[in-house]
């Protein structure tokens, strides 16, 4: 049963959109996120002041908690009401779920007048689209698998950045007995998940993560490389500090960035605290790529929602097109810390970390080694990614073994699927 069929005529507001004509300035728009720390709050400040730029009315939602679930709780709440947003941070299977459903609204007439085929990475594109269509429109690239070091604490105990988890696991030990906290952490799940995807990169490689963590391939789920993950797992456990337990993200990279902890491993929304905070990329804390050979995509984006009324369709109009121009994709990505997600923006202003995710993305596009975040909702649907974080969080946090993790990794999938 489609959730709009009783509280809105959606195909009024659709066929609105159906026009060729460019966007063009006006409109209103309520935006719903989750966009509430220190850097990203100047990233959606810039959207939100470029909107208005154009005469536009701006509508702030925002929903706080990291990841975005409990803004989702609040979405659907909204759309059973049949009072939903103009326009959503959504992304991944997230988005086809939601087309399915019969609530958004596309702006294919904008995509197509602005030739976003021709400037969007291919599986980046298909990820906007339901039957064809484009009913959302990316604003950045964000790498997931990031290890952000603090030079000073690593300076102390001798230590370079490691590129193995085995030179991690060393320079940890190195860090605690100089009385170091090796890795600030956030116990949250989906901060667990988050380094959970990245240690599975890191020792499984790209084609162990694409069957075990996106095609969920029982064989790959079930084998030693998996036991291999939690192991890890394990490890990096004894390597946070005592008050972990739900610490936000952001508070955890401001432990790196105050020396009160080495390492952090998240992605490159970490870096935008780091500009907001005044700090140079690449000099007062480190970037380099977690222990792996791939890349873990995440992409946000924002779905326009099925509303009523020429305002809030030209409001649509016009917030897509301005999300998806070059000039805005620059500034809004300075801010947040990611990429443009167009590919024909120059990286001139961006700082070094940024231009060697820009360098990798390439390399792995060309090398098949690009992979969805499972954690940030790029690969699986919601609610096998609750089960599969549901076991990582428990393993995490109890005495549980990686045998006894990895199967109920698979009994979760078998029950969500």
């Amino acid at each position: 049963m489609k959730l709009f069929a009783r509280n809105l005529t959606l195909a009024c507001g659709i066929g609105l959109l159906a026009g060729s004509a460019p966007a063009v300035a006006g409109g209103s728009v309520e935006v719903l996120h989750w966009w509430t720390s220190g850097g990203e709050a100047k990233a959606i400040g810039e959207l939100k002041s470029s909107f208005e730029a154009q005469g536009g009315t701006w509508i702030d939602s925002p929903i706080a908690g990291g990841g975005g679930d409990p803004a989702m709780t609040a979405l659907r709440a909204r759309v059973m009401a049949g009072n939903p947003p103009s326009a959503v941070q959504l992304k991944g299977p997230g988005i086809q779920e939601w087309a399915q459903e019969g609530g958004v609204a596309d702006v294919d007439d904008v995509a197509q007048a602005e030739h976003w085929d021709d400037v969007l990475p291919p599986v980046l594109a298909s990820i906007m689209k339901y039957e064809g269509k484009y009913v959302a429109a990316p604003v950045n690239i964000h790498r997931v698998d990031w290890l952000w070091a603090n030079p000073e604490l690593l300076a102390q105990v001798g230590a370079e950045v490691p590129t193995t988890w085995e030179e991690f696991n060393a320079t940890a030990e190195k860090l605690e007995a100089a009385g170091i906290t090796p890795l600030a952490h956030g116990g949250q799940p989906w901060q667990d998940a988050t380094v959970f995807e990245v240690v599975a990169l890191g020792i499984g490689g790209p084609d162990f993560y694409q069957k075990a963590l996106v095609e969920l391939d029982p064989e790959a789920l079930q084998s030693d490389t998996m036991i291999a993950v939690f192991d890890q797992m394990r490890t990096l456990r004894g390597y946070v500090d005592e008050g972990f337990p739900g610490r936000d993200w952001n508070l955890a990279t401001a432990m790196v960035m105050n020396g009160e902890a080495a390492f952090q491993i998240m992605g490159d929304w970490a870096k935008g605290e780091f500009l907001a905070a005044g700090k140079v990329p690449g000099e007062d804390v480190l970037c380099a790529p977690a222990p792996g050979n791939g890349f873990i995509l995440n992409s946000d984006s924002f779905v326009m929602f099925g509303v009523q009324g020429d305002e809030w369709v030209e409001g649509q109009k016009v917030l897509a097109s301005l999300i998806m121009s070059p000039g805005f994709q620059e500034t809004f990505n300075l801010a947040k810390g990611s990429i443009p997600a167009r590919v024909d923006v120059a990286l001139d202003k961006f700082d070094v970390c940024a231009q060697k995710s820009h360098a990798d993305l390439t390399t792995a596009i060309g090398a098949n080694a690009l992979v969805p975040s499972l954690a940030h909702e790029m690969a699986v649907p919601r609610s096998i990614r609750g089960e599969i974080m549901d076991v990582v969080t428990e393993h995490f946090n109890t005495d549980m073994s990686s045998q006894d993790a990895v199967q109920r990794l698979v009994d979760a999938i078998q029950r969500a699927g």
